[in-house]
C-alpha cells in the first residue's frame, strides 16, 4: 500500500476470475463497512509462475488487507488459513478443492482453516485441522478480533444411498455370475459379451453391491477427487462416502470427460471419479477406438497424467473396468444377419493391447423361457459378498494388495508346476501373451482364494482360462 494513483491491482493471478479478485474484495469490504484509503494497493500472489486461477484466494487476500489496515490484529490470524470466494455483499461462497487443500495445509503447519458454510463439513474431514465456518466478512472479522466464538461445524451421517440391487435377480448366466464373483474378489477387469437382453447391464450394476465398503483412506481419496471436480462445493454438509463408486459414461463421451481435461488446469474425468470402484462401459464396440486405447496406460499405472497450458496434473485412476458388448452390430439374438466383414469391423474397436488387459470375458447366452417363467433360486448379493470379503482379506494378508496388482514372481511362487505348464501351453498355442500369462495366473490365484486354498492348482488355472472364452471370439474376428 503506497502513494500513487488510487487503485487495487492483483498480480500473479491467471484467468479472469483471478484478475478480478481486487474488484470483489473492494466491493465486499465496502458492503461490510470497511473503507479503503485512497492509495495504491498492490497484491502479489507469489510465486508468479504458479497457476492461481479461480476465486478461492479472495478470502485470504481480503484478510491480508484487513491486517494491513489494522482492522484485524496479526495475532488473530496467526497459524490460520483462508479459502473462499467473496460475493459483492460480503458473503463468503463455497469453492471446489477444499478437502485436498485442507489436507495439504495441515501437513504444512496450519492449525485453523476458515471456509464458507458450504465447505465446513468437507474441511472437517481432515481431523488435524480446525475448520471454522463463516457466513460473511462481518462474522469473520468478529471471530479474528476475539469478539465472537466460532460456530461449531455441523456434522451429519452419510445419506442413505439407493438400495443395492440383488444378484439373485439375475436369471441364468451361471458362468457370468461366477466370473463376476472372481472379478470382485481380485479386482479383475471384465468383459461381458452376449446378445441383447441376456443380463449384461444387470450383472455390471450388481458388482458394486458385492464389493466391500471403502477404507477410510480410499474414501478420503475419492472425496478429494470429487472436491477437485467441483461435485461437493456448496452442496451442504459432507460425510465420507464408503460406497464404491459406479460410473457409467455414455459411449458418446468426449476424451476430456472420460480421462479428465478442461482449459487451463485439467479436472478429473470419469476414470478418476471411478477410483476404488467400477467404470462400466456399455456398448463397448460403439466407443471410438482412440478413447478405448487411451485407457491402456491408466489400467496399468493406476493414475492418469494430463497436460494443459497452465499445469500438468496427475489424478488417481485405480478403477475396475467392466465392459459389456453385443457380439455383432445386429445383436446376434435370434440369428445373426451380419456379414463377416461387418462383424470384424465391429469388434476391431477393441484393440489387441487393450483386450490383453482384460482378465475375464465369460460368454453370455440368450435366456430361455423356462429361466424367466420358473427361475431356479440362486445366491443373493449378501452371500456372494461374504465370500468376496474373505478372499480379499486373504490376498491382502498375503501381499498387502489385491491379486490384480500382486507381483508376478510372488504369484508364481504359490502355483504348482503343472498349473504353470498349462498356462505355458496356452502361450505356445497363441491363446495367451506374456502379459496374459501373468493376468490369467492372477485370476487363478483368486479362484484358489475363493476356494480357501493356499496353492494354485491346475483346476484353478483351467477355470481362469475358461473365463476368457469371449476374448478368443474377439481375436478370431481380427
Amino acid at each position: 500500500m503506497s502513494a500513487g494513483l488510487p487503485g487495487f491491482t492483483v498480480i500473479g493471478a491467471t484467468g479472469a476470475a483471478g484478475r478480478q479478485a481486487g474488484d470483489r474484495v473492494r466491493a465486499a469490504l465496502t458492503a461490510t463497512g470497511v473503507r479503503l484509503p485512497s492509495r495504491k494497493i498492490l497484491a502479489s500472489l507469489a510465486p508468479a509462475d504458479v497457476p492461481t486461477s479461480g476465486a478461492r484466494f479472495d478470502l485470504a487476500l481480503c484478510i491480508a488487507l484487513l491486517v494491513r489496515l489494522g482492522v484485524v490484529p496479526a495475532s488473530g490470524v496467526s497459524g490460520c488459513a483462508f479459502l473462499g470466494e467473496l460475493a459483492l455483499d460480503g458473503t463468503i461462497r463455497a469453492v471446489s478443492g477444499v478437502l485436498p487443500a485442507a489436507a495439504h495445509l495441515a501437513e504444512h503447519g496450519a492449525g485453523r482453516l476458515f471456509v464458507a458454510d458450504g465447505n465446513a463439513a468437507e474441511a472437517a474431514l481432515v481431523s488435524a485441522l480446525d475448520s471454522v465456518p463463516v457466513r460473511d466478512l462481518v462474522e469473520l472479522i468478529e471471530i479474528c478480533n476475539g469478539r465472537m466464538a466460532p460456530r461449531p461445524t455441523r456434522q451429519t451421517t452419510p445419506a442413505a444411498g439407493p438400495p443395492v440391487s440383488d444378484l439373485a435377480d439375475v436369471r441364468g448366466q451361471a458362468e457370468a455370475r461366477r466370473a463376476l464373483e472372481i472379478a470382485a474378489a481380485g479386482a479383475h477387469h471384465m468383459l461381458l459379451l452376449g446378445p441383447p437382453g441376456c443380463g449384461k447391464s444387470m450383472l455390471a450394476a450388481r458388482l458394486v453391491g458385492v464389493l466391500p465398503p471403502l477404507t477410510e483412506l480410499q474414501a478420503l481419496e475419492l472425496t478429494a477427487i470429487r472436491s477437485v471436480a467441483g461435485l461437493l462445493a456448496g452442496s451442504g454438509p459432507t460425510a465420507l462416502d464408503r460406497t464404491p463408486p459406479l460410473r457409467a459414461p455414455h459411449h458418446a463421451t468426449t476424451a476430456a470427460a472420460l480421462l479428465g481435461g478442461g482449459t487451463g488446469i485439467a479436472k478429473p474425468g470419469e476414470i478418476s471419479l471411478a477410483s476404488h470402484g467400477v467404470l462400466f462401459m456399455d456398448e463397448l464396440f460403439e466407443w471410438p477406438r482412440r478413447l478405448l486405447d487411451a485407457l491402456r496406460e491408466p489400467l496399468e499405472q493406476g493414475h492418469v497424467r494430463i497436460a494443459r497450458s497452465r499445469a500438468t496434473v496427475r489424478y488417481p485412476a485405480t478403477f475396475q473396468l467392466v465392459c459389456a458388448a453385443n457380439p455383432c452390430p445386429c445383436g446376434g439374438a435370434g440369428g445373426c444377419e451380419c456379414a463377416d466383414a461387418q462383424v470384424w469391423a465391429y469388434r476391431r474397436r477393441l484393440s489387441g493391447p487393450l483386450a490383453d488387459r482384460i482378465d475375464l470375458a465369460p460368454r453370455l447366452r440368450a435366456l430361455r423361457a423356462h429361466q424367466l417363467v420358473d427361475p431356479v433360486p440362486v445366491e443373493s448379493t449378501v452371500t456372494v459378498a461374504g465370500r468376496v470379503a474373505t478372499a480379499r482379506a486373504a490376498a491382502l494378508d498375503r501381499w498387502a494388495v489385491l491379486n490384480r496388482a500382486a507381483p508376478p514372481t510372488k504369484v508364481r511362487a504359490t502355483a504348482r508346476r503343472d498349473a504353470l505348464h498349462i498356462l505355458g501351453r496356452a502361450v505356445e498355442a497363441g491363446v495367451l501373451s506374456g502379459r496374459g500369462f501373468d493376468r490369467a495366473l492372477r485370476v487363478a490365484r483368486t479362484c484358489a482364494d475363493l476356494a480357501g486354498e493356499d496353492v494354485v492348482a491346475s483346476a484353478h488355472v483351467h477355470e481362469a482360462l475358461a473365463h476368457r472364452a469371449a476374448l478368443r471370439d474377439v481375436r478370431a474376428a481380427r
